[in-house]
């Protein structure tokens, strides 16, 4: 298991970010919506940003879905490439963020939904603490072999929608063996968002969050 960054020695007053990337439809914001009720349910106080080039779609669907105060979903408009918001200039994601901390005192976490990019995009560290990235075995078996930045560089790589690998000719137990391979002791979660199996890799994914982000024994309150 991957050695957890310090968070200002481990007694940060702010919240912890958290950034969540990967490509066009790899399950980001089904994975938040996945998380929020576990995060809830752990004591986490929690707020989320996204991003999307130039319409807030991700920020609607979190509004709507009921699992999280609406005022607590900043959305951003990236207006370029999704990457440069989260690496090259992250200014609009921090002060998001920042608005959001300062709007409700006591943030535990803020999780940061990048635009759908590709396998090359990458978090900035003056923007988050510590990042995941999504790709979904729909995209093929060989996404691992890829090896892009985003896959190598990540603290903690999710591979969703296992339960479609039957029906696109996917061996789940074998990209998950592969992505392992190629992450060394970084550490690999698979995962589906939907169904009543889900709870296991969100489960997962949580317990990490705990661990290595917030510091907090999640996984035994959760």
């Amino acid at each position: 298991m991957t050695e957890a960054r310090p968070i200002s020695g481990g007694s940060r007053q702010s919240a912890a970010r958290v950034g969540i990337g990967g490509p066009v439809g790899s399950g980001k914001t089904a994975l938040i919506e996945a998380l929020i009720p576990r995060l809830h349910g752990a004591g986490v106080n929690l707020a989320v940003v996204t991003n999307d080039l130039v319409t807030q779609e991700d920020a609607r669907r979190l509004r709507a879905g009921g699992l999280i105060d609406p005022e607590r979903v900043s959305a951003v408009e990236a207006g370029a490439c999704p990457h440069t918001v989260i690496r090259e200039d992250p200014t609009l994601n921090i002060a998001a963020a920042d608005d959001l901390e300062a709007a409700f005192p006591g943030l535990d976490l803020i999780l940061i939904e990048s635009g759908g990019d590709n396998l090359a995009s990458t978090f900035s560290l003056d923007l988050v603490d510590w990042w995941m990235f999504v790709i979904d075995v729909a995209q093929g078996d060989d996404i691992p072999r890829k090896r892009g930045p985003g896959i190598l560089q990540c603290d903690l790589l999710v591979v969703n929608k296992l339960d479609l690998a039957p029906h696109v000719g996917v061996d789940a137990d074998a990209i998950l063996e592969e992505a392992a391979n190629v992450r060394g002791t970084r550490p690999v979660v698979g995962c589906k968002c939907r169904g009543e199996d889900a709870r296991d890799g969100i489960g997962r994914i949580v317990a990490l969050m705990g661990e290595q982000v917030l510091f907090r024994d999640l996984e035994a309150i959760s």
